[in-house]
């Protein structure tokens, strides 16, 4: 199961690098606050391997808009969870068009009919 939300880069945090039995390793963390009403929330999401790739271009600041996934694993009886970014998209600001109506003027406006009739409804 995937999720995707979109929020304003807080903090990058240093890259995080490792050897496993599996081979090196490195993971990237970082935080984004999420608009949410009068309560923003913050979330820290982990890159992992070659994701860290799609994090080049994204700073401090920056509006990006990441897809992830959750999940849980146990250890020593306790449990974990991990909030894993596959995806870190920038978000494009508005071009200032988006919701604005169109602008018209007064010659688009047609002109009234001289047939006589004050107006052409049937009823």
């Amino acid at each position: 199961m995937s999720f995707k939300t979109t929020g304003k880069v807080l903090q990058v945090l240093p890259e995080i690098k490792g050897t496993s039995a599996r081979g090196e390793w490195k993971k990237q963390d970082f935080v984004i606050e999420e608009p949410d009403g009068q309560y923003p929330k913050k979330i820290c999401f982990t890159l992992f391997n070659d994701k860290n790739d799609t994090f080049s271009k994204v700073k401090e600041g920056s509006e990006v808009e990441v897809s992830f996934s959750v999940e849980s694993r146990e250890y020593n009886e306790k449990w974990f969870s991990n909030i894993n970014a596959f995806r870190v998209d920038l978000v494009q600001p508005n071009s200032g068009t988006g919701n604005n109506p169109p602008s018209f003027s007064p010659s688009d406006i047609p002109p009234m009919g001289d047939s006589g009739d004050k107006d052409d409804l049937p009823f």
